[in-house]
This record gives C-alpha cells, structure tokens and sequence, in this order.
C-alpha cells in the first residue's frame, strides 16, 4: 500500500505545478540513498535536506528505490575507488587522520572503502543525474502528459463517478 501511495504522489508531482528542476533535485539527492550504503551520517544529513529544501519528497524516494540496484551492481567499483583513496593514495594519509580526529566526521564512516567510494561515485554523478532527470521531467510534461490527457481511458476515468468520489476524500 505504501509502494502504491509513493506512486500516486510521483505522479502527481509530475503533473504538478512544481518545477522540472525541483523534482530532479528530489531524484539526484534521493539517489545518494540508493547508491551509499544506507545506515551512515552523510545519508541522514541528505534527508534533512530533503526535508528542508523545497524538493520534491517523492522524486527522492523514487531516486533512492530506482537507484539502491546500481548501487548493489556498483559496489565492486566503488570499493576499489575507496581503496585507491584510503589506501593507495599515502599522500591523503595526513588527511584521513585530521578527519578522524575531527568530534563528529568518524560517524560518518569514511574509512569503510565501500561507503567512500559511494560517496565519491555520487558527488561524481549527481550532476548527470540532475540533469538528466530535468530533462525527462521537462519531455513529459510537455510530450507524454498531454497525450494521456486525451486517451479514451483516461478521459473515462476523470469522467467517472467513482474518480469523483475519490477526489472528495484527497487531502492534499
């Protein structure tokens, strides 16, 4: 049921008044949950800013849900890209031991290769991500919606009595 919800609210931040680039906001931040390890402070500080910023909350669920298989098919990369920064790279070795000195920055468990290079992976993709994902909202708002709009089923559907009654009991 909550899968089902998730779905109506994506569909109807598509079709809403918001702009492209707020729910591509919502799936490139939503995409750093999918892509990271999930139980790590970076992750709770990107919810908080899905929570504050005015993005769309169910672009960023969608992101998280779309991308958490790439981030599983991705991990044998990500580690070696970790291990490359945490072990290989000896000049960053001053910077590792500043960080993990630093009060909160080890709860963020930067020294596990896997949660590094995810994190890495997603600072590197966020902007093709971004970009992409307004580029597709931006296509079916002006492509795709206006052709549902005028299909038999959906004229039928809003036509409805039932449909009717569904928009009396909707809240938001």
């Amino acid at each position: 049921m909550l899968l089902l919800r998730l779905l109506q609210k994506l569909v109807k931040t598509l079709n809403s008044d918001g702009t492209p680039g707020q729910v591509a906001l919502g799936i490139a931040m939503g995409s750093a949950l999918g892509l990271t390890p999930l139980v790590n402070l970076h992750n709770l500080l990107i919810l908080g800013a899905v929570f504050l910023l005015n993005v769309s909350f169910p672009a960023a669920m969608l992101g998280w849900i779309a991308f958490a298989p790439i981030g599983f098919l991705f991990d044998p990369w990500f580690d070696a890209i970790g291990n490359a920064l945490l072990a290989d790279a000896t000049g960053l070795v001053p910077l590792w031991t500043m960080l993990y000195n630093v009060p909160v920055i080890p709860l963020s468990n930067y020294n596990n290769t896997v949660v590094l290079g995810s994190l890495v992976g997603w600072v590197v993709l966020f902007a093709p991500i971004f970009f992409v994902a307004r580029l597709g909202v931006a296509w079916y708002r002006t492509h795709v919606l206006p052709r549902l709009l005028n299909t038999r089923i959906f004229r039928f559907i809003r036509a409805s009595k039932l449909y009717n009654f569904y928009q009396l009991f909707q809240t938001d």
